[in-house]
């Protein structure tokens, strides 16, 4: 079983989003999350150069993930969470909905846990592979579930990112050879592992990222962690323009 194991609750910021109606980002908020970690995610979607209408998805609030909303949105967002397995249980019924939501030209952004879902075992299949546990290999530089900070080489730079338990990502055998290249790798961890991804599904467009570029300084002092010269929220702008442009 894998386990993404943020386990303390990230502090929530008093942002308004935008209400202008193009396009809308939805945002998953609900037991397969855990506080503080969609309104990062939705922060960063709201502060990007795209001027999202982000709206919160979940069984408690307005919208729910339904075919419905799905089709009203350009772009779909899940953070991160708790156990892989705990949180597909939750969002197992909605598979097919994301599914022919990617498929039919719609966006996926998924932030560790979400990460970890766009894979298969389990997962939503949204790319022709799967999401391991980092800390899990061997040669990963940190063992252990807690808070770190770790380099990755994201276009040939060194970034240094908020990390907690988050998954890589590898490619089937007959894909990898047309997938990888440097449109389709963003990120890779320092044992050359993928960290972050971008692929088409369909007509669609999934990225995902292990690490946290959504995280801000709270997440770092909260964990008793020496803050990055400059946060990781750039990568994160690059990851959603990755996604919405072709």
């Amino acid at each position: 079983m894998k386990w993404v194991s943020l386990s303390r609750n990230k502090t929530r910021r008093s942002t308004t989003y935008s209400t202008r109606p193009h396009p809308r980002a939805l945002v998953y908020r609900g037991p397969a999350s855990l506080p503080g970690c969609p309104e990062a995610v939705a922060d960063l979607l709201s502060s990007s150069a795209w001027n999202f209408d982000v709206r919160f998805v979940g069984p408690d609030e307005e919208l729910q993930i339904d075919e419905s909303t799905l089709h009203s949105a350009a772009l779909y967002a899940q953070p991160g969470g708790g156990d892989l397995d705990g949180a597909f249980t939750h969002l197992r019924r909605h598979v097919p909905a994301i599914q022919q939501f990617v498929r039919s030209g719609g966006r996926y952004l998924g932030f560790c846990l979400g990460g970890y879902l766009a894979g298969r075992s389990p997962g939503f299949e949204l790319f022709p592979g799967d999401a391991d546990q980092y800390v899990a290999l061997q040669n990963a530089e940190v063992h252990d579930t807690k808070g770190a900070v770790l380099e990755v080489e994201w276009s040939g730079r060194i970034e240094e990112m908020y990390f907690q338990d988050g998954p890589y990502f590898s490619l089937d055998r007959h894909y990898r050879d047309y997938y990888d290249s440097e449109a389709a790798i963003l990120a890779r961890y320092q044992n050359g592992s993928i960290a972050a991804l971008k692929i088409d599904y369909g007509k669609g467009r999934v990225g995902v990222v292990g690490p946290h570029p959504e995280a801000d300084e709270s997440w770092y002092r909260g964990d008793g962690l020496r803050e990055p010269e400059h946060l990781a929220t750039d990568l994160g702008y690059r990851l959603i323009n990755a996604v919405m442009t072709r």
